[in-house]
């Protein structure tokens, strides 16, 4: 298998020579495959659509589902492209709004966590380290928490990519231990975390309407930032144009140590639920967000039932 993977990585390095306007003719390519040939995921992005925006006409949920395949092919592409792109090009694609509202708080010696999303091109973000110069010449560390691969091989490639400007990786697992180093260290941190995935199974303890669906929510997030009394900020994410995004960064607070009990994780999804109804078929919906069967009561409890799933 080890020749297999080279041979994957030799032609990814050859693929990510071409220039995006090439690559894009590869995305069509593999838009058709996706949708029209292989289907891949396609009754669960349709039914996940369908369930989130029951006030749209049939047309235009299928117009959305369309769009989002569109939106993955160019997202693979667009990721492969990481090994061969100049940080002038990533700054003329990849812009960025209201990073004051960072800068102040590493102005500050406070440790940031930047709540994101798997909305496209979300492996694009670490460019951001192209644009965020905190004043002073503080030592900032930036990077983000990810749940390694079962792939050994394929986990390494995606490390890479992800550190291609200069922000490092952490593992879920060890995220507390290595802010917590950083913070010794007298290093500032700007750590994201994709905070709109489901959480283990057994450990549901919050659950809120989230697109139409009642839907359990990560907490670790929100309890490492009050435990570490760090800042939080969400990035709000659009596609500009084919290959042209811009994040807005928009605060969450500046000490989550003195927040309410799920008062983060709530504004979080309302954030999110935002961005997703501004351009629907920017979210990762082939994403078995609500694998987990619940139900609201009429006083708005959430009970689990089997039942409900589908």
């Amino acid at each position: 298998m080890n020749i297999v993977y080279r041979i994957f990585g030799w032609m990814a390095h050859a693929v990510a020579l071409l220039p995006l306007r090439v690559l894009y003719v590869l995305s069509d390519v593999i838009f058709f495959l996706a949708y029209h040939v292989a289907g891949y995921r396609r009754r669960v992005v349709e039914r996940h659509i369908d369930d989130s925006f029951p006030e749209l006409s049939a047309c235009e949920r299928r117009r959305i589902v369309k769009q989002f395949y569109h939106n993955f092919a160019d997202y693979i592409v667009e990721t492969i492209k990481l090994l061969h792109i100049s940080d002038r090009e990533m700054m003329r694609r990849m812009t960025f709004g209201n990073l004051e509202a960072i800068e102040r708080l590493v102005d500050r010696d406070v440790q940031v966590m930047v709540l994101f999303s798997h909305c496209f091109n979300w492996e694009w973000a670490p460019s951001v380290t192209c644009w965020l110069h905190p004043h002073g010449g503080k030592p900032v560390e930036f990077g983000q928490v990810y749940r390694p691969l079962k792939n050994k091989w394929m986990d390494g490639f995606m490390l890479g990519l992800r550190s291609r400007f200069g922000s490092r990786n952490y593992a879920m697992k060890g995220v507390l231990r290595e802010l917590l180093k950083a913070r010794r260290e007298g290093r500032c941190s700007v750590t994201g975390f994709m905070s709109d995935q489901k959480p283990i199974y057994g450990d549901v303890r919050h659950v809120i309407d989230f697109m139409n669906h009642p839907t359990p929510t990560l907490l670790g997030s929100e309890e490492l930032a009050s435990k570490l009394k760090m800042g939080v900020v969400y990035w709000d994410i659009r596609k500009v144009s084919r290959g042209h995004y811009h994040i807005d960064v928009v605060p969450v607070c500046e000490d989550a140590s003195q927040t309410e009990q799920y008062e983060i994780t709530d504004r979080y999804f309302s954030l999110l639920s935002a961005t997703i109804e501004r351009q629907p078929a920017l979210w990762l919906w082939s994403h078995k967000r609500w694998k987990y069967p619940y139900r609201f009561e009429s006083d708005g409890t959430p009970v689990y039932d089997p039942r409900s799933v589908r």
